[in-house]
């Protein structure tokens, strides 16, 4: 079955659209009265409603989407009214500008999406014709190998939505195109706090929890409330919680088991005017020396964290790059211990886990990499995590030199690292 489905129950005028097995709209009438409703099923008995709602012998009989959309709108239901499923696919389309490592590569096929009914004629559309897909949202954390021989959807899903608010702490809900760092600067114009150390961090909200972005002692996590994302299978909207992302130091379900079954399309957080703020980690604390610490604020931390950022990364406009290539690796204690035993300064942080955390940058600075020029490319030489690109580079050239990094920090002291940025079209 492919989602949505729309559906009149007989001898009424109640319209729905079954979004998928756990979700879908409502548009009802009870006397004089309209009620649109978002379902989304978390029990047994609501998900059973919705199977029954499918099932050829039950009082609902299908209807086209326009008839749907005629009562949605005709009775002012905004919810999705305004969704368009317009969408236009280009050819040959280059890559370099939408991406921050500027990569030279191009796009078989190219087609941006602004909503989830253009994400649908996105799906089918590929399907139909046996089109590989392929995901953009900022385009940050990857390194194109090759030209893409698939369909490049950007996704540029629009909107910041207050859900709830009790003058302290706020729901609210973003789509998934939304640009992060703008996002964060909207929280602070709002006076929410929370996310103020994760500034400055590129790409778009929808790739911020499939990673678990995270910066200066905080992640994602912490102030995810859930997603909502499209299965590429069958165009089902499902809902996730924090515990079916089921995160981990930059990783979530969506990078290991469901890599590639879904594309989120709204995220929502938690955030709180009142949440104390984060300075223990990094040079917040340098930087923000001159105030008071009852004076501080959630801008303040944030314009620390930018400050700093822009000291240590550079700019992809100027030079580019995807910020942290490599993870910080994470290793028992024991060995941790034996490299403490050689190297006294060695930054580490214990993990709740028993293991220590250990700095890449600092590893890959300390085996002579730092400022490593190869003419189109090189190694940042004010922060050893980021590799970039001076113009010119391939993707080949950018994963040779991460590669040799991996090995030198691996011959000098036994650590392995992994990186952070996507590889799209490596060879296995």
């Amino acid at each position: 079955m492919q989602y949505p489905v729309y559906l009149q129950l007989l001898g009424t005028k109640n319209v729905y659209a079954i979004q998928g097995p756990s979700r879908f709209y409502e548009c009802s009438t009870m006397g004089d009265q309209t009620l649109c409703h978002d379902v989304v099923a978390t029990t047994w008995p609501e998900r059973q409603r919705i199977l029954d709602m499918v099932a050829d012998d039950g009082p609902w009989e299908r209807i086209s989407r326009e008839a749907f959309m005629h009562c949605w709108n005709d009775r002012n239901c905004h919810m999705g009214s305004s969704e368009t499923s317009a969408f236009e696919v280009r050819e040959h389309v280059e890559l370099a500008p939408h991406t921050t490592f500027g990569i030279a590569a191009k796009a078989r096929w190219f087609a941006d999406v602004s909503s989830i009914a253009g994400l649908r004629e996105a799906l089918n559309w590929s399907r139909q014709r046996g089109v590989e897909l392929f995901v953009l949202g900022g385009g940050s954390n990857m390194l194109l190998h090759r030209d893409v021989d698939a369909l490049v959807i950007r996704i540029q899903m629009r909107g910041v939505e207050v859900l709830s608010d009790d003058g302290r702490r706020i729901q609210v809900a973003v789509g998934a195109g939304e640009v992060w760092h703008d996002f964060v600067l909207h929280t602070l114009d709002q006076g929410w706090g929370g996310l103020e150390n994760l500034s400055l961090i590129p790409g778009s909200v929808g790739a911020s929890p499939m990673q678990n972005i995270g910066a200066y002692g905080v992640e994602i996590r912490e102030h995810f409330a859930w997603l909502d994302a499209i299965r590429v299978s069958d165009g089902a909207l499902q809902r996730f919680t924090e515990k079916q992302c089921n995160f981990d130091y930059r990783e979530s379900i969506f990078k290991r088991e469901e890599k590639g079954k879904w594309i989120i399309v709204r995220v929502a957080f938690n955030l709180d005017r009142k949440s104390a703020l984060r300075m223990e980690y990094g040079a917040i604390e340098r930087e923000l020396q001159h105030l008071p610490e009852a004076k501080r604020t959630h801008r303040d931390v944030s314009e620390a964290v930018i400050r700093i950022r822009k000291s240590k990364l550079p700019d992809p406009a100027i030079a580019g790059n995807a910020g942290s290539f490599f993870k910080n690796p994470t290793v028992p204690k024991n060995v941790a211990n034996a490299l403490l035993s050689t190297h006294p300064k060695m930054p580490h942080y214990p993990q709740l886990s028993g293991d220590i955390k250990l700095a890449a940058g600092w590893l890959i600075e300390q085996a002579g990499w730092k400022g490593h020029n190869r003419t189109t490319h090189g190694v940042h030489d004010q922060q050893a995590l980021v590799l970039v690109n001076f113009g010119g580079a391939s993707g080949k050239e950018i994963w040779s030199l991460a590669s040799d990094i991996i090995d030198s920090v691996k011959t000098e002291f036994g650590v392995l690292l992994e990186p952070e940025v996507n590889q799209v079209g490596l060879d296995s």
